[in-house]
This record gives structure tokens, sequence and C-alpha cells, in this order.
């Protein structure tokens, strides 16, 4: 069985928690998979680790698992370091990730498939799983922007941190690819050295505006500026 396929049946044997039952149903497909051929377009080598894609899946399924755990506590739970933990997952991570997937993979779908998610993949993944990974998180994250308040790290610290976290994944795609020859999206192998890190910085533009929208909607909504 290949570590994707490994890792999928994993996160099966973790009990459900929150608002992560659709994500429970994406991993549950992907294990149903075990077996089949990979489609062009889809390698083993780095696992589901390599896709943004999947890395956001988990980000989301944890930041809902927090949110759940908030919710069952007793007291004053927005003062606590458990809810101030959940806010800083969702404020710095969650909102920008999220929405800048969604975005970027349909602005790119909607320009040249192939680019981003190549016509043969429809065979291994069928459309509603698609919209699983790439749709249905804007709702999610739209309305949990709007319907709880949350608190926000400064600004400069939480774009201090999502670049790092940004060169981390951008360090581990190349290694992926000087090791198999195979970029993680087939859009990357029509740029230059100099045109990948333009496109890097452009992408961490976008996820840093992304930041500061949430952030400024979330002071709009609550008309308050929560930071710690």
């Amino acid at each position: 069985m290949s570590v994707w396929l490994q890792t999928s049946r994993s996160l099966l044997r973790r009990p459900p928690s929150g608002d992560t039952s659709t994500e429970r149903i994406r991993i549950q497909s992907l294990a149903a998979k075990d077996g089949e051929e990979l489609p062009p377009g889809i390698f083993v080598y780095g696992g589901p680790w390599k896709y943004l894609t999947f890395l956001n899946l988990l980000l989301q399924m944890t930041f809902f698992g927090l949110a759940a755990a908030s919710d069952l506590q007793e007291g004053k739970k927005s003062h606590s370091s458990l809810n101030k933990c959940k806010d800083l997952l969702f404020a710095v991570f969650g909102f920008p990730v999220g929405m800048f997937v969604v975005l970027l993979f349909w602005s790119i779908f909607a320009y040249d498939r192939e680019l981003v998610y190549p016509a043969t993949i429809d065979a291994f993944f069928p459309p509603w799983m698609n919209h699983a990974m790439h749709t249905f998180v804007f709702p999610i994250l739209i309305a949990e922007i709007v319907l709880q308040p949350h608190f926000y790290p400064k600004t400069k610290q939480a774009v201090t941190a999502l670049s790092l976290v940004g060169v981390f994944y951008l360090s581990w795609i190349i290694w992926v690819y000087l090791s198999v020859g195979i970029w993680v999206y087939p859009l990357l192998k029509y740029f230059s050295a100099v045109g990948l890190v333009g496109f890097f910085l452009f992408n961490m533009t976008v996820v840093t505006l992304l930041y500061v929208t949430g952030e400024k909607v979330n002071h709009r909504l609550w008309d308050v500026v929560i930071m710690f």
C-alpha cells in the first residue's frame, strides 16, 4: 500500500470532532482507492503531503476540532488558552490559506485545468470530490468569520508566520521535484528559476492580502480589534 493510502487510513482511525464530517468523507474516499492505478498527474513520492489541498484539509480539520473542544468548555471560554489557540490557527492560517486554495485553484482551472488538475484525474476523483476539496471550504470559512469573532495577532507576526510556512512549503515541493523530476503542479514546469520566485512572491502577496481582509472583516463585523 502506498504512503498516500496509509496516511488516509490512519486518519480514518481518528474519532470525529466538530464540523469534520465533510473532511472525513473526503479521506474515506481516498482510502477507497486502494489498489487502483494512479492516473497521470498523481505520483506516489511525498504522499499527499506535497499537495497544498491536502495540507489545507488537515488544517481545517484541526481548526474545527479545536473549535468543537472550545465549545465544550465551561466558564469564560473566550479567555481560555484553547480558544486563543483556535483563533490564532484560524486567523493566521485557516482563513487565508483556505481562501487561497479555493481562489488560486479555480482561477488556474478556469484558464487551463491541465496546469493544475489534469482531466485524467477525473476518472480517479469524481467531480463531487473536487468540489469537496476546492469549493465547499469557501462558504464554510465565510460562515465562520461572519458568525464568530476571533482573536487576531499583530499583523507583522502573522505575516512572518505565513512567510516562514510559505518558504518551507516551497522548499518541500522543490525537494520533491529534485528527487523525482516531476513538479507537484504541472504549472510550475513552465517557470524559470526567476519566474518561480516571482510566482511564489505573488502567491505570498495574495495570502497576506487575504489575512488582512479577514482581520478587517472581523473588526468591521464585531466592532473591535482583538489582538494578542
